[in-house]
C-alpha cells in the first residue's frame, strides 16, 4: 500500500491518497499541474512522509528493489554507452534477460548503438526496457508513450496492461491509454487533486466535460480529441 498524508512542497497542496498493493494509477492533469513533482515525492527525489508497505519510504533497507521512477527524457553523459551497455547497468532485481527485454520492445537491432544516438522514441522504448530489468514492486512511468508512432504506442499499451509489472503509476497527457488502461484515475489542477476515483466514474460525460470541455469526446470505446 501507498500512502501519502497532508503533503505540501512547491507547487503541491495538501497531497492525501492512499492506493492498495494491488492497485494501478493513472496521474492526469494540465501542463504545470504538478504530476511530474508528485511522482519525485513518490519515489522518494523529494522527501515526504510517504508510507510504502506501511513503513516510511525513507526507512526502507532496499529502496531500490522497492520502486523505481521512469522520467519522460533519458540523460547520458557517456557519448560511447551502447543500448545494451545501458540495459547491463539497469538489471536489477529480475531473471529475463536483456536480449528478451529488446526483443519484446522490436529494438533488438539497436543494442549496439551508442545512446546518445538513438532517436528520442527509441530512447523512450530503452528506459522502458530498464523497467522491465529493475523489476521493482511499484514503476512509476512518466509519459511512456511520448515521442512513439503509433504502432510502438499499441505495443507499450500491451505490456503496460500485461502482469510484466508489479505495479504501475503511470502519468500521461494521452487520455484514450488512461481510457483504455482502465486504472485508476488521479487528477490533478493547480497542485491539488481534484479528482480521485474509478477510471469508469472519472470519464463519465460530466467529468470530461469539467476537465476538458468540448477539446474531447468520447466515440464508441475511445477518448477522441475534438478537433
Amino acid at each position: 500500500m501507498i500512502k501519502l498524508k497532508n503533503f505540501s512542497h512547491n507547487i503541491l497542496n495538501n497531497i492525501s491518497f492512499e492506493l492498495q498493493h494491488n492497485q494501478n494509477l493513472i496521474i492526469l492533469g494540465s501542463n504545470g499541474a504538478g504530476k511530474s513533482t508528485l511522482a519525485k515525492v513518490l519515489c522518494g527525489i523529494i522527501p515526504s512522509p510517504i508510507l510504502i508497505e506501511g513503513e516510511p519510504l525513507k526507512y526502507h533497507t532496499n529502496r531500490k528493489k522497492l520502486i523505481n521512477y521512469i522520467p519522460p527524457k533519458m540523460e547520458i553523459f557517456d557519448e560511447y554507452l551502447t543500448l545494451e551497455e545501458y540495459l547491463e547497468l539497469s538489471k536489477i532485481n529480475t531473471l529475463l534477460e536483456i536480449k528478451n527485454s529488446l526483443k519484446l520492445l522490436e529494438i533488438e537491432h539497436l543494442k549496439s548503438k551508442p545512446c546518445k544516438q538513438l532517436s528520442s522514441g527509441e530512447q523512450q522504448l530503452t528506459m522502458l526496457a530498464t523497467a522491465l530489468l529493475h523489476n521493482a514492486k511499484v514503476t512509476i512511468f512518466d509519459e511512456p508513450t511520448a515521442n512513439l508512432d503509433p504502432q510502438k504506442s499499441k505495443n507499450i499499451f500491451s505490456i503496460l496492461k500485461s502482469k510484466l509489472f508489479h505495479q504501475k503509476i503511470i502519468i500521461t497527457h494521452d487520455l484514450n491509454l488512461a481510457y483504455r488502461l482502465g486504472y485508476n484515475i488521479l487528477y490533478m489542477k493547480e497542485g491539488k487533486i481534484d479528482f480521485y476515483d474509478c477510471s469508469k466514474s472519472f470519464f463519465e460525460e460530466y467529468n470530461l466535460h469539467k476537465y476538458f470541455g468540448n477539446s474531447v469526446k468520447k466515440v464508441d470505446n475511445f477518448i477522441m480529441v475534438n478537433l
